[in-house]
């Protein structure tokens, strides 16, 4: 019951035009922000330890930017229940899909890395739109399972395939030999079990997931960076691709994970507004040994 209940109001609020989700985004900024105050020792933390140079009223400009572009992402999300194909191609521009096409018509099959940066979740849908090929959104599984199972539901409605990290192997195997592409969300947080190798991230040592370059070296497919930023009209974005590894098993041992990190860390600062700071990124340290 409570599965459906939650559906059926995550419905009746995306059948809502995009101007008034807006103002109901406008109000939760000021609870979030104001009221609440959402996560902000973990915000001003986090910022403050990537941008040392920059002055306290730097950083609070750019917290209360994201603060005022979080509950867009809520809203935004919310739309992608009912959203309409068309609107999610006018919503989000691609610059150059033909970087992934060509690997397809090449027969090969794409890994693809992406992060929380302006609105990874409506790319999905754009993603989805671009090719009739299998389109695999590697995700960790959310605690909540009625959120987990709702959330998935939305993500899947134009043809992607929610796949727990888990069990990416399994589904890899399957399409050998078949263009696809498989797309990480590579900048989470792993726990202890899944990762045992850490690299300096925005000024900090962080434990970061090699589960990109273990697939890419194990398959030899090229890893294409899908980089989604905002544009200046609200609820407008863009994608764009860009190859960083033609051939993986030129890299040696972590070489591929520190490049699609490091391009990562470009794209948050060119425009820090945009990344998940809320998120406890920087959580996990060196066990002793």
């Amino acid at each position: 019951m409570r599965k459906s209940i939650l559906s059926a109001i995550i419905w009746t609020l995306s059948l809502l035009p995009f101007w008034v989700l807006y103002r109901i985004s406008d109000i939760l900024y000021v609870l979030i922000f104001y009221v609440i105050g959402y996560r902000k020792k973990i915000v001003y933390t986090n910022l403050r330890n990537s941008f040392p140079e920059k002055s306290d009223q730097e950083i609070r400009h750019i917290a209360k930017k994201f603060y005022r572009y979080l509950p867009d992402i809520v809203v935004e999300s919310i739309k992608m229940r009912t959203i309409s194909k068309k609107q999610v191609k006018e919503r989000i521009e691609l610059l150059n899909e033909e970087e992934v096409i060509r690997h397809f018509e090449a027969g090969k099959a794409v890994i693809g890395v992406t992060a929380h940066y302006a609105n990874w979740e409506l790319g999905i849908h754009r993603l989805s739109l671009m090719t009739d090929y299998p389109k695999l959104i590697i995700y960790k599984p959310l605690n909540s399972k009625v959120f987990d199972d709702i959330q998935n539901q939305i993500r899947c409605r134009f043809g992607a395939i929610m796949v727990p990290m888990k069990q990416i192997l399994r589904h890899i195997v399957r399409l050998k030999g078949q263009p696809h592409i498989s797309m990480f969300v590579a900048d989470q947080t792993p726990l202890y079990q899944d990762s045992d190798y850490f690299m300096d991230f925005l000024h900090q040592e962080a434990l970061v997931y090699t589960g990109t370059e273990r697939i890419a070296r194990l398959t030899s497919d090229p890893v294409v960076f899908c980089q989604i930023g905002r544009k200046k009209k609200r609820g407008y974005y863009f994608c764009k691709f860009t190859t960083l590894v033609e051939n993986p098993e030129m890299y040696t041992e972590h070489e591929i994970t520190q490049l699609h990190n490091r391009f990562t860390e470009e794209v948050i600062r060119q425009e820090p507004a945009y990344w998940l700071w809320s998120h406890n990124r920087w959580k996990r340290k060196r066990r002793a040994i």
